[in-house]
């Protein structure tokens, strides 16, 4: 009881340290605009409507970011919590790596930072930590269904917030499926949670985009993910043909070949950008061009896709250069014209600069690599699948998730920003504290076939 207690009274304190810090919080130029969207209704296409929305909701409680943070922070603050009351008793390691976990970067500047990785992560981690309840809970009948359904109502929530977010919601229902048949239950309504909540999370993602702007941004962000793509092989390999957009669009191809040869760089696709008659191009291009041209060139030299994907991947996962990958952010900045209609000042506190320095001090530390975290991952999946309790499953899925998550953008990286992974490093920082709060069972294999051992 008292392992619970401290380590309780530590994640409190800790939270309300890390809230203090960086209320009323970070904000890049993207939270900016996505605040502004959410305070007048109306959602910019190039944004997921469900984080401007819930911006907005917290905004009218309290004008400004504030809530929002305090709300993001609470989901990764209850899954804490909630871990602890998994088991009987609390190892007092749990305190040590809740400690652990307050002191680094990934916990005291991220949770302050309002991103929409953060917010998927954490609605994730929540998720998977109320599925863990129900498991432990599964006798009783309304009890579990109540924590099934904020399982999954949190899950799609992370699905709206990212486009591979859906990665997190299936893994979800893969974890109620075993769940249930280990308890002798239909393995089938882990696969009933799964399509409701993503029928769920298509409407409401439809419900927000009709009171968007109407513009393109989720094909215009496709359209420069393949010319991300093709300028990325045209810069290893300038000779290879361009044919579609010979015969339709020469000038496009002129620009391609000049400006995106140039400016391209595989830590980020924002350069494309600095050339005006490049991004005027790509408008101004005949709908399904790009497309066409893109899987011609992926499918006649799919080794020089391959290898350029590879180079992208290398920069994202292993940041060879972190400061260029942006591992931290503080301050508040944006178009000055949303900053006044928001009421708010571009700023950077003595306060945030200290906590900058603080977290840059991890830079080149494993603190600071998404490799160390995926070992732990590794580690992590091995040791929960070797005891085997209804509620190591359901950490298993959570880390299996964050491994598929940041394997999906090997196809989809356009940039190797360090939040872009986040996701993986809280998972793992989640799983090894339930993983401490009780690290019994693990010299002895504990098999559940299909009935419960907790």
């Amino acid at each position: 009881m008292r392992g619970r207690i401290v380590t309780t009274a530590i994640l409190a304190a800790g939270f309300a340290a890390i809230l203090a810090v960086n209320l009323p919080g970070q904000l890049s130029y993207d939270s900016v605009a996505q605040l502004l969207d959410g305070r007048t209704g109306h959602y910019n296409s190039w944004h997921p409507p469900v984080m401007a929305w819930l911006l907005g909701f917290f905004d009218a409680l309290l004008p400004g970011p504030s809530l929002f943070v305090v709300f993001q922070a609470a989901l990764v603050l209850g899954a804490l919590l909630s871990i602890l009351w998994l088991r009987p008793r609390v190892s007092w390691a749990a305190a040590g790596m809740a400690l652990l976990c307050l002191l680094i970067p990934q916990f005291f500047l991220y949770q302050g930072v309002v991103w929409k990785d953060v917010l998927f992560a954490d609605a994730a981690v929540a998720g998977f930590a109320a599925l863990a309840q129900a498991a432990a809970h599964w006798q009783h009948r309304h009890l579990r269904l109540g924590l099934i359904l904020l399982a999954f109502l949190l899950l799609a929530l992370a699905a709206m917030t990212r486009q591979n977010g859906l990665i997190a919601l299936a893994a979800g229902g893969i974890a109620l499926a075993v769940i249930a048949r280990c308890k002798d239950a239909n393995p089938a309504q882990g696969g009933v949670a799964f399509l409701a909540a993503l029928v769920l999370s298509v409407a409401i993602s439809l419900v927000l985009t009709a009171q968007g702007d109407g513009g393109d941004g989720a094909r215009a962000e496709l359209a420069m993910l393949q010319i991300y793509d093709m300028t990325g092989m045209l810069h290893a390999q300038p000779g290879l043909p361009l044919e579609k957009i010979r015969a339709r669009d020469p000038g496009l191809e002129s620009v391609l070949r000049g400006d995106g040869e140039r400016l391209y760089t595989p830590t980020r696709n924002d350069t494309l950008y600095f050339a005006p008659p490049l991004v005027q191009a790509i408008s101004a291009a005949p709908r399904g061009l790009i497309f066409g041209q893109w899987q011609a060139l992926v499918l006649a030299h799919p080794l020089a896709y391959l290898a350029m994907r590879v180079r992208l991947f290398g920069w994202v996962f292993f940041t060879p250069d972190i400061v260029a990958c942006r591992p931290t952010y503080v301050g508040i900045d944006g178009p000055p014209d949303e900053l006044k209609a928001l009421g708010l000042t571009a700023r950077i506190r003595p306060s945030d600069r200290v906590l900058s320095r603080y977290a840059l001090d991890f830079d080149n530390t494993p603190i600071f690599s998404h490799p160390a975290f995926a070992v732990l991952a590794a580690l992590g999946l091995f040791l929960l699948l070797r005891r085997r309790r209804p509620a190591d499953i359901v950490f298993a899925c959570l880390l299996g998730a964050a491994i598929a998550f940041t394997a999906s953008f090997f196809f989809i990286s356009v940039a190797c920003d360090y939040r872009y992974l986040y996701f993986l490093d809280l998972s793992v920082l989640v799983t090894f504290f339930y993983l401490t709060a009780d690290p019994g069972g693990f010299v002895t294999k504990s098999a559940l076939p299909r009935t419960s051992r907790e």
